[in-house]
């Protein structure tokens, strides 16, 4: 069996898995990653840092940092209540820039949040936008006369239902649906965005569009303009219309994590990450002088990996970091304690849609100042053990919107206090 020695093991392929490999790299740490890349094939591409709270009463931020500074004071247990605003601004900017090294840029509005037509028609509020997709958020808060454009076949995505949704605030809204260049039948968003790769298709699209265009100042289109080489098919398309041309997000899954998902999987071999994709932890062991030795595979172990530090950022439920039974939620590499409600019953208000959300949803390990897991008493587990990322405890990712600022942020949170 191969053998590996390493100093910091990151369990975890999602975005903070993704995000503590990085911020791990850069600083020349010797690094592992492993894991399974399921959660990020899910992501939006949105990069959402804080834009709700209070949950209950669904207030939306434009400023998400002062809803941190809000959020911290309300909910001191929260896991941005590790961090300074300066940190989570530090790797927020980190993050960002290796995306747009990777040849995936990223836009924001100044330091404030933007808002985003969904592919449901609402009004989302994130901080990182796609530049593919920026000029959407111009074009919404002006109200642009916009020509919104669908495919035929293509499931999960009617500009036709954007535009009943957003009418009464948006009346310049115009819809067409129009079939893909050589496709027929059901027409899935990956085999679209491969298609647009090939210039001549998307020489074909942009005919099909422009006798569509008439005054519209802008066209968006569904989130298919290519995987590789998404700004040159945008600029090619702009310059063959003539108007600005955006994205709008698809239903999940999505190419939009796909290009994440290959950003980093291209960008961090190259910045000396050893990373072993699609494979996990098959077994794992604190070591006498607190080191950890895990075998790693699938459906055999294949690999020895011992690593002086790990992060744990192993996600929650469909990430496979946590898992619940009838009798209650555990962790699954190391059974960790997971912070959790009494009893099972308890894990789920009556309501479906309670403003609070459901206490399942806060469940997660409980950390210390520096990101160690701690037991319901607050000791330290392991010294050389961390986590970051959805697996934490006393949070809401999904209500809050504040995934992939979370992930970022307490990766590199727990990458800062490592000694």
């Amino acid at each position: 069996m191969k053998q590996i020695d390493t100093e910091i093991m990151v369990i975890g392929s999602g975005m903070a898995g993704m995000a503590a490999a990085l911020f791990s790299a850069q600083r020349g740490i010797e690094t592992v990653q492993v894991g399974i890349t399921g959660e990020i094939n899910f992501a939006s591409g949105l990069l959402d840092l804080l834009g709700v709270h209070p949950v209950s009463d669904g207030t939306r931020w434009q400023d998400p940092w002062a809803a941190i500074g809000q959020l911290v004071s309300d909910e001191p247990r929260h896991p941005y209540g590790r961090l300074s605003v300066d940190q989570v601004r530090t790797a927020m900017d980190q993050c960002l820039a290796f995306l747009e090294t990777a040849g995936l840029p990223y836009q924001t509005n100044g330091h404030q949040n933007a808002k985003i037509v969904t592919p449901a028609g609402t009004v989302k509020t994130t901080f990182g936008v796609p530049r593919s997709m920026f000029a959407g958020v111009t074009v919404l808060a002006e109200k642009t006369p916009t020509l919104l454009v669908d495919f035929e076949g293509l499931r999960g995505f009617s500009a036709r239902q954007i535009a009943q949704t957003l009418g009464p605030v948006w009346p310049t809204l115009k819809v067409a649906r129009i079939a893909f260049p050589g496709a027929g039948g059901e027409l899935l968003a990956e085999h679209a965005a491969r298609a647009l790769d090939v210039q001549i298709h998307r020489s074909s699209l942009a005919d099909a569009i422009q006798p569509l265009v008439g005054s519209c100042r802008a066209v968006g289109l569904p989130a298919v303009l290519g995987i590789y080489r998404t700004a040159e098919i945008l600029a090619d398309l702009e310059s063959r219309l003539g108007v600005p041309v955006f994205e709008v997000p698809t239903m999940l899954p999505a190419v939009t994590g796909l290009r994440l998902r290959e950003a980093f999987e291209q960008q961090l071999p190259r910045l000396g990450v050893r990373a072993f994709y699609q494979q996990k932890v098959m077994e794992a062991e604190v070591l006498s002088d607190g080191s950890f030795r895990f075998l790693v595979g699938n459906e055999d172990a294949q690999i020895c990996v011992r690593a002086q530090r790990t992060i744990m950022a192993s996600g929650r439920f469909f990430g496979k970091g946590l898992r619940a039974d009838r009798i209650g939620i555990r962790e699954t590499i190391f059974n960790l304690p997971v912070h959790q409600p009494a009893e099972r019953t308890l894990w789920h208000n009556k309501d479906l849609l309670h403003p609070d959300g459901h206490p399942i949803n806060r469940a997660g390990l409980s950390v210390d100042s520096r990101f160690r897991p701690t037991d319901a008493g607050g000791k330290v587990i392991h010294d050389n053990l961390y986590a970051a990322g959805s697996i934490l405890a006393h949070q809401d990712w999904m209500r809050q919107k504040c995934g992939s600022g979370l992930a970022i942020a307490t990766a590199y949170g727990a990458l800062s206090q490592m000694k």
